[in-house]
């Protein structure tokens, strides 16, 4: 397979990896450090098996990784400039969605709040 094959496969997969919301969301959420299931449970407001299921995507490409605490288990970023680059892609949707407002100031003030935390 020619080299250039390879490497969009992997960013494909890697990419994929960031489709779903509520993986978006947790890589946002452990931005500011590692949290257990429990709380990133509590941010989403999804279902505890929801929530092991999305990480155990996100484990699989090696985007967060864990650390045990007795039964606790934490969670935190493999590489923290990943929630950066997640929220500054809000302004490359900005751009696409000019024609609603509604999307628009969603995009908007999601982007501003995460960038304060």
């Amino acid at each position: 397979m020619p080299y250039r094959a390879v490497a969009l496969k992997e960013l494909s997969d890697f990419l994929g990896a960031f489709a779903h919301p509520h993986r978006a969301r947790i890589i946002i959420e452990l931005r500011d450090g590692e949290q257990d299931v429990n709380s990133l449970q509590e941010k989403l407001g999804i279902s505890h098996s929801g929530v092991s299921q999305n990480l155990s995507v996100l484990r699989a490409h090696h985007i967060v990784k864990e650390r045990r605490e007795g039964r606790r288990v934490f969670y935190s970023l493999t590489r923290a400039g990943l929630a950066d680059w997640l929220i500054q892609a809000f302004q490359f949707l900005e751009a696409e969605y000019d024609h609603s407002e509604q999307v628009k100031g969603a995009l908007d003030a999601a982007r501003d709040q995460w960038s304060k935390s």
